[in-house]
């Protein structure tokens, strides 16, 4: 028996330390690639690899720390998706109330499911801001709601239709958290997620406050002379800057550790019932009966025996990326700041963790 126990216990250290050994050598092709970034991986919540490689600031030669802040970019709409589900637990909203309960808008028939699933149909409020707003001052939710309804820039589809990536939609329920809670949504995203989970990394941060942060990796893209710079020099990525107080569809920062710590609370009930996850982790059904696989605030494979639910981010200069394998518990976070292209990373990584 002891002998067995022995021999089981090998086994399983040496298939660890093999699985780390093939981690190590993605994560080195992508560096020989250029990544600058962290990346951990996770199994049952215990970190199983760490890597870092590149600059936190390029141009003053300061090396990245694994505790470092990214930009996380839609990455930040699961936490949005979260605070609409407390406050739906918190018998605030329903999922199926029509958006119109609780803002003033041209469009109606949508509910607050449909902003969740990206399935509202609603124009890109960007485009309008970018043709419109003066761009010397910074716009928020309040300024997006009002050109929404100053211009009306034509629905898309019937809510429900079918499934478009919307930004818009993700504004709108940063608003209505706003609208039920009588709070700022900043405010609350602290007290109902962030200090709960003790994520001390983590916030929803003007430019004022990153400006603020001595452990800030600068978000690079190269010039033409083939440098990597920061990326708040290209005219590109000034929409950052002008629309810096939106909330609801980014702006939230912080490193691998604190997402972590995220990942591991979505596994218990610490913020929402099982329930209330497992709803959250279900295709859409449109309105002809297909399945839309968006739930909310996270995008689901379809395949019940490795489920797999992820979101990818993209800010001027940086890229990010959360996998997690729920049947295996293992989890997968990529966060990089010089626009590396986090695909073929990400799938590697995806594929040797579900075999």
């Amino acid at each position: 028996m002891f002998k067995y126990i022995s021999l089981l216990f090998i086994f399983i250290e040496f298939t660890a330390c093999t699985s780390d050994n093939k981690i190590e050598k993605i994560f080195n092709t992508a560096v020989s690639k250029n990544f600058s970034g962290v990346v951990l991986v996770a199994s049952e919540g215990e970190i199983i690899f760490t890597g870092v490689n590149g600059k936190r600031d390029f141009e003053n030669g300061i090396p990245l720390l694994s505790s470092d802040i990214f930009e996380l970019a839609s990455i930040s709409k699961q936490f949005t998706a979260m605070m609409i589900m407390i406050c739906k637990e918190k018998g605030l909203l329903s999922y199926d109330d029509l958006v119109e309960k609780y803002l003033d808008l041209p469009y109606k028939g949508i509910t607050i499911r449909n902003l969740l699933t990206h399935t509202s149909g609603l124009p890109d409020y960007q485009e309008i801001m970018d043709k419109y707003w003066d761009k010397s001052k910074v716009a928020g939710n309040t300024e997006i709601l009002e050109y929404l309804n100053k211009y009306e820039p034509k629905i898309l589809f019937s809510p429900g239709e079918k499934y478009k990536y919307s930004n818009t939609g993700y504004v709108l329920l940063g608003s209505i958290v706003e609208k039920v809670t009588d709070k700022d949504f900043v405010e609350m995203s602290k007290k109902w997620i962030f200090e709960p989970l003790k994520m001390g990394n983590t916030s929803i941060r003007s430019n004022e406050e990153k400006k603020g942060l001595n452990n800030l990796a600068f978000g690079h893209k190269k010039d033409s002379l083939d440098r990597f710079v920061n990326a708040n020099k290209f005219l590109s990525s000034d929409y950052t800057i002008w629309l810096g107080n939106r909330k609801g569809p980014g702006r939230v920062s912080s490193n691998v550790f604190d997402l972590l710590l995220w990942d591991q609370a979505l596994y218990k009930e610490t913020l929402t019932s099982k329930k209330t996850m497992q709803e959250a982790f279900t295709p859409y059904t449109l309105n002809n009966k297909k399945m839309s696989y968006y739930g909310f605030g996270w995008r689901l494979n379809n395949d019940p025996k490795n489920k797999i639910v992820s979101h990818s981010g993209s800010n001027p200069g940086y890229k990010t990326r959360i996998v997690r394998l729920l049947n295996k518990r293992k989890t997968i976070i990529i966060l990089s700041n010089n626009d590396f292209l986090l695909d073929e990373l990400e799938q590697k990584l995806t594929t040797m963790l579900s075999i």
